[in-house]
């Protein structure tokens, strides 16, 4: 008997079935013309007993459809023996979504990443197909394939449309297709439970199929779930029928027991907290029985581009140790941002430090920056959250990890094939704790050193504005004294005396500011030289010596091992589940598969054990850490803003002194010019009375040694008055960047 068939320009073996299905199957087969694989999908009896015209819908859709999320068309043939015609079909070779979820590695979900792809992929095909007017009435898994294109890049399409048609927005259909959990509840009280219900369909029920597609494809199982599966067939029916509206899943774990209702994704699913915002409303709407309620297409295609064209933000919570992802709407800004972040991690907006690599966020960006144009973070150079008043810092408890299974003393190669599949989908579940401890660990000493260097760059800051503040109130200080010498010079007559109090204080007044100014720099280079060479840095080497990064161990790696030497135990298995009865020596080697399942099993978990708590070690070094990085933090704000308000006050005394400048050289200026004025007899009146004081001559002297003075220092007031404008600007940027 030969498994070879052909067409014209095809040939394909029948051992090489890729899927089976009611009315056909699949098969892999090759381009006699350049040797191309393709896939090949022929049709049984059952098939050819259809009406002429249902045998042709599939046929016509093909030929309608073309876009990338839909598998491409390559021929219809007659086949070579006359069995009919046969549909030639690209070859995905990722195989079906309905294979990828029954791989142990997504027993509980398809990785975040993925699930995006699925989203957007089976979107854009079903957009496709209501643009062309068509209802697929089949969504599941199973008609969902992965195309690997050659440069790597992964594709999701949609495939069999032997249930396919053409339905307009308004129209109806009677006739029932479909797989029975992905039924639409009214169809499925007509095909599965077979109740004489008047009713007609629209093409909103692929809605519904798209909503249990996505459900599964998310956590892994189906969302309603009757004790018993598909023989409790009234109880699935009541399930989904019953259902409150928001309500995505049901399930009863004992016969006739309570159906348990849940309103989000189940704890073991692997989208992120941020991602299951976005998702559990778009499920609980696909997933809607109430006629009133129901979304359309369009509802449906506006929300999954809300979804798919959020920016994801990766962010390392310090304070819990965890890594944590928010997604921003491409228009959203940095109050939702924050809003988002409180709602994971609590901490609130007032609270939060958020690092982009070695700066503040707000340095590269400012609070109306749109988050489209957001920087790329990645989980590993994520934004580093710290919270400003906290600096514990503790680990969530280990989440519950499934157990390993036990194999019974009886051989059964049935039994042990499923025994092994549930190891190894623990396996991974292993595996990927232990890479989220490894990534933890990294990130934790990733912090210190952008931390650090935020420290680093803000206490240089700090330290060389309060140089500079030193500086100016220096030379500040020393144009007052210059001013009250000139003062004693200008002085009118009539002053002399009583009013002596309001000339001559200038000195008096800017001796403090400077005073204050030297110590604020004396304190910015204490705490600088203090902590800025490296300390805070080495105060964590001392501490992580005592906790090693199990990432620096590479248990991470040894992880992935276990993992794929459970999947090679389990193949092994499921060959021999193929082969039904062993010989004697297959047997042995048999047994010696399960020995193997049972302690690389153990051997994972005991890595688990290991991992955990060498990084809640390292978590704890980093809570040290973070106490002492924390204080030095807030004494550098206090420092800085001790430091604009000094460039405040020498602002403050800038202006004034400039005004007083005024005033004194032009009072000195009178004096001289009515020292010109007086008559020789006044000049020798006011000699003679100056002899007889004793002090007339200096007096004169000093005068003219203070106008001087002044004039000399007059340079220095201008310069200081002048970096005075200067001071304010970056008084302003320096306020705007504390945080």
């Amino acid at each position: 008997m030969s498994f070879l068939r052909g067409s014209e320009n095809y040939v394909w073996c029948t051992t090489s079935v890729l899927g089976k299905g009611a009315t056909g199957a699949v098969f892999q087969g090759v381009n006699k013309n350049n040797g191309e694989p393709v896939a090949v999908k022929t049709f049984n009896q059952l098939s050819h007993m259809r009406p002429h015209d249902v045998q042709m819908r599939e046929f016509e859709v093909l030929k309608k459809v073309k876009h990338e999320n839909i598998v491409k068309l390559l021929a219809i043939e007659e086949e070579q023996d006359g069995r009919g015609k046969v549909i030639v079909m690209e070859l995905c070779t990722g195989g079906s979504l309905f294979n990828i979820l029954d791989d142990p590695e997504n027993t509980y979900g398809l990785q975040e990443h993925e699930f995006l792809l699925v989203l957007e992929h089976l979107t854009a095909g079903m957009k496709h197909l209501r643009d062309n007017n068509l209802v697929h009435r089949d969504l599941k898994p199973g008609n969902i394939m992965k195309f690997i294109s050659e440069d790597g890049t992964t594709t999701y399409k949609l495939t069999d449309f032997g249930a396919a048609r053409e339905l307009q927005e308004e129209e109806q259909f009677v006739s029932l297709y479909g797989t029975e959990e992905y039924l639409h509840p009214d169809m499925y009280e007509r095909a599965v439970l077979r109740k004489p219900v008047g009713k007609s369909f629209g093409a909103t029920v692929d809605l519904w199929s798209i909503g249990v597609t996505l459900y599964h494809v998310a956590t892994g199982q189906l969302p309603f779930r009757p004790y018993g599966g598909r023989r409790n067939k009234e109880t699935m029916f009541y399930i989904t029928t019953k259902k409150a509206s928001g309500v995505i899943s049901g399930t009863q774990t004992t016969e006739n027991g309570p159906i348990e209702w849940s309103r989000e994704l189940p704890s073991h699913c692997q989208l992120s907290m941020g991602l299951c915002k976005l998702v559990t409303p778009l499920l609980a709407g696909l997933l809607e029985v109430d006629p009133h309620r129901i979304w359309t297409f369009e509802r449906f295609f506006s929300e999954v581009q809300t979804v798919t064209s959020t920016k994801p933000v990766h962010i390392f919570h310090v304070n819990k140790a965890a890594s944590i992802k928010v997604f921003l709407k491409p228009e959203e800004k940095y109050e939702h941002l924050q809003t988002y972040i409180c709602e994971q991690t609590s901490v609130v907006a007032e609270s939060q430090i958020l690092l982009y690599k070695d700066t503040l966020l707000l340095s590269e960006i400012d609070e109306n920056t749109l988050g489209k144009n957001y920087p790329e973070t990645t989980a590993e150079v994520p934004l580093m959250l710290f919270n400003k008043n906290n600096n514990n810092v503790s680990m969530a408890p280990e989440p519950e990890i499934p157990k390993f299974p036990v194999f019974p003393n009886i051989v059964s190669v049935e039994n042990d094939a499923s025994q092994a599949k549930t190891a190894c989908s623990v396996g991974h579940v292993v595996k990927r704790r232990v890479e989220a401890l490894c990534a933890v660990s990294v990130l934790c000493g990733a912090c210190v050193t952008r931390w650090g260097a935020l420290l680093a760059a803000r206490l240089a800051a700090v330290a060389a504005r309060a140089a500079a503040l030193a500086q100016h109130a220096a030379r500040l200080h020393d144009a007052a004294r210059a001013l009250d010498l000139a003062a004693a010079l200008a002085r009118p007559a009539q002053a002399r005396g009583g009013a002596a109090g309001a000339w001559g204080a200038w000195g008096a007044a800017a001796a403090p500011v400077a005073q204050e100014a030297e110590a604020l720099r004396a304190a910015g280079a204490a705490l600088r030289a203090r902590h800025a060479a490296g300390a805070l840095r080495a105060d964590w080497d001392d501490a992580r010596r005592a906790a090693p990064c199990p990432a620096e161990l590479r248990l991470h790696a040894r992880a992935r091992t276990l993992a794929e030497r459970l999947r090679e135990s389990w193949q092994h298995l499921v060959r021999d589940r193929a082969t039904r009865s062993l010989t004697y020596n297959d047997e042995q080697f048999h047994v010696l598969e399960r020995i193997t399942v049972a302690e690389t099993g153990r051997r994972a978990r005991a890595l688990l054990q290991r991992a955990a708590p060498l990084a809640r070690a390292r978590a704890d070094a980093i809570a040290d850490w973070y106490k002492v990085a924390q204080t030095v933090f807030l004494q550098t704000q206090i420092l800085d803003k001790d430091v604009a308000s000094g460039e405040l006050k020498v602002l403050a005394l800038a202006a004034r002194l400039q005004d007083a400048e005024r005033t004194t050289r032009a009072a000195v200026q009178d004096a001289q010019l009515s020292a010109t004025k007086e008559s020789p007899a006044q000049k020798e009146e006011k000699a003679s009375a100056g002899g007889a004081r004793g002090g007339g001559g200096d007096g004169v002297r000093a005068g003219g040694a203070g106008v001087r003075a002044l004039l000399a220092a007059h340079e220095d007031v201008a310069a200081a008055v002048a970096c005075s404008s200067a001071l304010v600007a970056r008084l302003v940027h320096l306020t705007a960047d504390a945080p």
